[in-house]
């Protein structure tokens, strides 16, 4: 089968296009005709890097070539005697992250409580982008962020490929929603439900906001967490998605009784049932701003890297 393999960390053209063997499944695994793959920053900040590279895909040593990727959409080819899903199914989900979930390429083996059933109403292309950024925006929320209605829930990058999923979720749950990101993104915030928009060019969020229940903060800037912390009421939650709390920054959280986490999502087969429901319900939708042929790979990773992608950017094989 056709893939996109990395040779060693470094910049997007050190992918190239080979064939390697078509995956084995285990018991409870799916084999997966891959019809499109999302890309995220993370993709890019592993490639680039080797020792995020070892770090995410759980290595213990150094391999001739990897082959990187998590997101998926595509039909199952074939089923293991434990997995639940029939062959001729559509499904989408986040494979084996953290760890290998070798996306980039034609046929992926997943284990079946990974996935969903992919919406009859939506593409395949929205079907991948709600992968890794929609489980990020749901687990911040919804799992870590205990979300309540009428929340005051404010986040960062909202135009992103988390932030636009996390505007749609906060909003379901019923929450007054403010967005921060620049102002050539005002009115696609706006249209995604946001109640708030804050151009972070312009305003310093922390002095507009001072009583937010809850704060997403995707930003990968201790400067931007500490004045999340400033933007919390006393006794709110933060929860961090790229930069760690340090001693410092734990004891102003502490000094306002703020519960903190930084997190790392993690692939959840229940997580994506209830995306795939909002989908189908048509609460949330996927932003697509580009989409790229498998054979451009390193161009997808080339605009990922840019940090100014609105929505997701997808990869179609």
């Amino acid at each position: 089968m056709k893939s996109q393999i990395l040779k060693s960390p470094g910049p997007a053209e050190n992918f190239v296009l080979a064939e390697v063997p078509e995956p084995v499944i285990k018991s409870n695994e799916l084999l997966i005709k891959v019809i499109a793959i999302s890309i995220n920053p993370v993709d890019a900040a592993v490639r680039q890097n080797k020792q995020a590279l070892m770090k995410i895909l759980k290595l213990v040593k150094e391999e001739d070539f990897y082959i990187l990727g998590w997101d998926i959409c595509g039909t199952v080819i074939k089923a293991g005697s434990n997995a639940s899903f029939q062959p001729g199914t559509d499904v989408f989900g986040m494979v084996n992250f953290p760890g290998q979930g070798r996306a980039y390429a034609e046929y992926v083996a997943a284990p079946a409580d990974q996935l969903a059933i992919k919406p009859l109403n939506i593409s395949n292309y929205e079907a991948a982008g709600a992968t890794l950024a929609a489980l990020t925006a749901w687990q911040a929320l919804v799992t870590y962020g205990k979300i309540n209605k009428n929340d005051k829930v404010l986040i960062h990058a909202a135009a992103g490929g988390v932030g636009h999923y996390a505007v749609q979720i906060a909003k379901h749950f019923g929450a007054y929603v403010i967005g921060t990101a620049s102002a050539v993104n005002r009115h696609f915030i706006m249209d995604l439900g946001a109640d708030e928009f804050i151009d972070y060019n312009k305003e310093n969020f922390e002095e507009k906001i001072r009583d937010a229940d809850l704060v997403i903060d995707s930003i990968n800037s201790r400067e931007n967490l500490r004045r999340s912390i400033d933007a919390c009421r006393k006794g709110g939650r933060l929860i961090s998605i790229k930069y760690y709390f340090d001693d410092e920054l734990k004891a102003l959280a502490a000094a306002k009784k703020l519960y903190t986490e930084r997190i790392l999502v993690g692939s959840n087969g229940n997580d994506m049932k209830n995306i795939a429901c909002l989908l189908e319900d048509g609460i949330m939708k996927s932003h697509i701003s580009a989409t790229f042929p498998f054979n451009e790979l390193s161009e997808a990773h080339k605009q990922i890297e840019t940090g100014k992608t609105r929505g997701k950017i997808i990869v179609k094989l």
